[in-house]
Formats: C-alpha cells, structure tokens, sequence
C-alpha cells in the first residue's frame, strides 16, 4: 500500500455536507475515499452560534500488486484519479483561499453572536456587526473587529477602556474556544477606538517634537499594552527619537527619547 496518501479537510454545517463538498473538490465517488469524522458540529458555547462539522477525506489508492485499471463506475465523467493532479489542485487551493476559518462569514457570524449574547446578558441593547480589518502585513493574520452601536453606550467603555476590555477580552476567549483556533479581535463602542487611536497618534507626534526640541525625554501617561503600541509603531520610523516602555503594570508608560 502507498503511504502517501492524498487526504483533504473539509468545513461545512453537517458532516454529509462536508463529505459531499470533499467529494466535489476531489471529483470521485464516496467509494473511493475514507471518512474520518474530526467534529460532528453542534451548538456552540454558552448556546452561542453552531460549531461547524468537520471531515478528514482520505483517497483510496490501489495496491501496486493488484490491478490498477481505472473503475468502469463511480466516477463522475472524467478521466482515472490522478493522485498527482488531486494534490496539486489541494495545494493551490490552499494558495488561494483564506486559511480555514480566516476569510469566511462563519467567524464574523461567531463574534457577532458572542458579542451580542454577551450584551444581552448584561441588558444592554444595542446593534451589533462584525467585520475583517486588512492585516498589518503579509504574515499577520486577518483581525475581526465587532462594533457595537447604541444610545448612550459609555459606560460600556468605562475608565481608561476597563471595561471595553474586559468585554474584548471575554468575547475572545469564547469565540477562539467556538472556532477552535484564535484570531485577533477588536470590540468597538461607538468608534471610540478609533478616535483614541488617531488622539494617540497626535499625541506621539506631538511629544516627539518637543523630545526633539527640549532634548530630554517625554514621559506619557500610563497605558495599557495595546495603546503602547499603538505609540510604538507611529514613531517607529520617526526620525531622531527612540521610545521603550518603562514602568510595571497597570502604570507601565511610554517613554519618548530623543536620539
């Protein structure tokens, strides 16, 4: 029996759809694979969303002491399997699609559920969406950003983002466990990352310039990591200064030097 044997992953809402996708992309018949059950799918946790199933189709290939003449039956109307051309179909398919999950509706489905299940729980009434934001390069993998729209909804935010946070945080946790695989997540209230996003960025510059100017370091409030970073990268090519973090947490700091 030949060892390297094609087999292919499939995604779907059933096991039977995800067999009859796999034997779609593979173009055979259900007899000339193995089945492997990975997942049966199911409700989600806390109720929340459906876990897709997943399959593991193997192709069966003869033995090299038996007859190998193609099946007169079986087969869709094409030509034998060419184990060779099945392969190189899977590898540029995985080429050109996302990486499973990554890329399709079923995660941004997900985060929406989690998020608005979430804010349900705590009587909140709001409108929930989700979206993919681009990467932050060629390597990174694609983030998923859920906003929330509402009236009224600071205190959703809290102190210093506490609470947002803390939702972000939570929401992670469930929509990585409901995925199985983890992917970047931002929660948003009202765009209010976004606006401190662009007043950090002013912020940085603006320190910069008097680092530059009075020739001693600038010291920003405390922040947390992912507004630390957000300082980090907008100065990261700015000519003649340098920044690191100094402190302990939850009062670690941007530290602004002039070069």
């Amino acid at each position: 029996m030949n060892d390297k044997r094609t087999n292919l992953e499939i995604i779907a809402p059933t096991v039977e759809e995800a067999i009859d996708k796999g034997l779609k992309d593979l173009g055979i018949a259900r007899e000339f694979v193995e089945v492997e059950v990975l997942d049966e799918g199911g409700k989600g946790l806390f109720g929340i969303g459906n876990r897709q199933a997943r399959v593991r189709l193997t192709v069966i290939t003869p033995r090299d002491d038996l007859d190998s003449s193609p099946p007169t039956t079986g087969f869709e109307p094409r030509e034998e399997v060419n184990e060779s051309a099945v392969i190189a179909k899977k590898e540029q398919s995985e080429v050109e699609e996302e990486p499973p999950f990554i890329g399709d509706d079923y995660v941004l489905e997900v985060a929406r559920d989690v998020v608005s299940e979430l804010l349900d729980k705590m009587k909140v009434r709001a409108t929930v969406s989700a979206e993919y934001l681009p990467a932050s390069d060629a390597r990174s993998r694609v983030p998923v950003r859920v906003n929330v729209q509402g009236d009224d909804l600071s205190y959703l935010i809290g102190r210093q983002a506490e609470t947002l946070n803390s939702l972000q945080y939570i929401s992670s946790l469930i929509i990585n466990k409901e995925i199985g695989r983890s992917i970047p997540l931002i929660v948003d209230v009202e765009g209010y990352r976004s606006r401190r996003e662009n007043q950090l960025r002013q912020l940085a510059r603006r320190m910069a310039e008097q680092a530059i100017n009075s020739g001693r370091r600038q010291v920003l409030e405390p922040m947390p990591a992912n507004e630390r970073r957000i300082v980090h990268i907008e100065l990261r090519d700015y000519p003649n200064v340098a920044t690191e973090s100094i402190g302990e947490e939850p009062r670690r700091k941007v530290t602004i030097i002039p070069q």
